[in-house]
């Protein structure tokens, strides 16, 4: 019996100093001036966003990495293209962004090809996870959203060439004669399977990245 309750224990104490450490590693991503180190490099790379879009880019990459420490180890796909951008110019930053990743995770948070939307009916556990955290993380409720989270808006807020566009709901603009393009996101948290396509016309291959 002792043994038992020791191990019990040992586990709360464990599970509080997990919480503790990702609320630390949280406070870091928070704080971590993304824009003030990666601005120019964004500038370059998307002339078209003045300086308050660029913001909100760095802002929702800041979004991407909170959720991906609140995912552990489990793969966190990336919903938006200048996000996924902004990303990669960090990365291009090897031994800082490899500084960040210790801090931020406790690990080095690979890029790599997310296949959630390589097709409009195939459901991925990457961009349901996404989904779900970013709800969360902005107090959404991922069944029945009122609105995108930041991550899901930012495309077509910015109306960035090539990228992701979302749906509140697809299904109620197709009931109402509409035309509706892109990933219908309330299929991803709300129902069984989820829908997408690039913003671009028909339904080619979309693409973005998440972490494992």
């Amino acid at each position: 019996m002792k043994f038992v309750l020791l191990a019990v224990l040992l586990f709360g104490l464990w599970l509080a100093w997990r919480k503790w450490r990702q609320a630390g590693r949280a406070r870091f991503i928070e704080d971590f001036p993304l824009q003030e180190r990666l601005d120019r490099r964004l500038a370059s790379r998307r002339p078209e966003l003045d300086e308050r879009q660029r913001r909100e880019v760095f802002e929702g990459l800041r979004d991407y990495f909170l959720i991906c420490n609140s995912a552990g180890r489990k793969m966190v796909a990336m919903p938006s293209q200048a996000v996924d951008d902004a990303w990669h110019e960090f990365i291009l930053f090897t031994r800082n962004y490899q500084a960040f990743c210790q801090r931020a995770f406790g690990r080095f948070l690979h890029h790599t090809p997310a296949e959630a939307m390589s097709s409009p009916r195939v459901a991925s556990d990457g961009i349901k996870r996404s989904w779900r955290l970013a709800c969360a993380h902005e107090g959404i409720d991922p069944k029945q959203p009122a609105r995108l989270p930041r991550l899901f808006a930012l495309d077509a807020a910015l109306g960035i060439a090539g990228g992701f566009v979302y749906q509140l709901d697809c299904l109620a603009g197709r009931a109402d004669g509409a035309t509706t393009s892109g990933f219908c996101a309330s299929h991803i948290g709300c129902s069984s399977g989820c829908a997408g396509d690039s913003g671009s016309d028909g339904g080619g291959d979309g693409g973005g990245c998440g972490g494992d």
